[in-house]
């Protein structure tokens, strides 16, 4: 499916459980990019931090039985392993409440993470992680160690966690930046620009950032590529949803795959839409997907 199997990817963020009511899933958005990024057989390495507790020990051996690289995975013992309370409205549409301070807040630098992202190809970061002082530092730090990196910036508004200066210096420093349609219109606004074309905003946010390939999801309704100075647009895939956690990580994880293997943006656009509405028809964020599975979906809506 990919022709080439020698991207090493790393990601950068939380990692912790989503909790539905009485039932806990691993996620984080970061942790999400990186698994489904593994499953296509590409290298990745995860970098974050866990407690020195059962969720944390449950995450970690989770993450090495697919296959990812857990050296950049620090314990702590002084906070507790990440937790998030996930509320579905009846579209399936998630709100979140975050726990602070959790270990993901404290992730550190170390020659193992400055090794790992020494040999990355592209690195995967979102904003939730700079909530705190001591992963924003590790962040900038990381994202200056290698800049020959393809950096990946996938915003993840969550209230009260950003603002708009950080949002600016996270983008600044990013190759390929992910927005939902209200991220963009909030962020743009916030900068100045006024204006509801979607494309128009794209436009701004790329020239604003010096960010060359900028993508906007809208929910249902597909999405918006910038790419090498022109636009593409997917009209997503209508599927039956059972929760919206997760759909956004497999499709930027999967675009990404697809853009650095073959380069064909109207390909990789398919693709990332197909994944991403498998992922919203199964509940939780990480279903496993066959490769088969997800060309059959493709086939059977041409």
């Amino acid at each position: 499916m990919f022709l080439n199997k020698k991207i090493n990817a790393v990601s950068f963020g939380e990692v912790l459980f989503d909790v539905f009511g009485e039932e806990k899933k691993i996620g984080g958005a970061p942790l999400n990019l990186a698994l489904r990024t593994a499953s296509f057989g590409f290298p990745v390495a995860m970098i974050s931090a866990v407690g020195n507790d059962e969720d944390g020990k449950i995450i970690c051996d989770y993450v090495r039985e697919n296959q990812l690289d857990t050296r950049g995975i620090i314990t702590t013992q002084d906070y507790d392993t990440g937790i998030v309370q996930v509320t579905l409205n009846e579209r399936g549409s998630a709100t979140y409440e975050i726990k602070f301070p959790s270990a993901w807040d404290f992730i550190e630098i170390n020659n193992d993470t400055l090794n790992i992202v020494k040999n990355a190809d592209v690195f995967f970061y979102g904003s939730l992680v700079c909530r705190n002082d001591a992963s924003r530092n590790t962040l900038f730090r990381l994202l200056d160690s290698n800049p020959g990196m393809f950096k990946v910036f996938d915003v993840n508004l969550r209230k009260p966690f950003y603002h708009i200066g950080l949002l600016e210096e996270l983008m600044n420093k990013a190759d390929f930046i992910k927005f939902n349609d209200e991220e963009i219109l909030e962020i743009a606004a916030e900068l100045g620009f006024k204006s509801d074309d979607l494309e128009e905003n794209i436009r701004f946010i790329s020239e604003k950032t010096n960010t060359g390939s900028v993508c906007v999801t809208l929910g249902k309704h597909g999405s918006i590529l910038l790419w090498n100075n022109k636009f593409y647009s997917h009209g997503g895939y209508p599927v039956k949803v059972a929760d919206t956690v997760g759909a956004g990580d497999s499709f930027l994880a999967s675009l990404i795959a697809r853009l650095l293997s073959d380069k064909n943006p109207e390909t990789a656009l398919d693709f990332a839409s197909a994944v991403g509405a498998l992922v919203a028809s199964y509940s939780g964020a990480n279903p496993k997907l066959r490769n088969e599975e997800i060309e059959e979906f493709i086939k059977e809506r041409v």
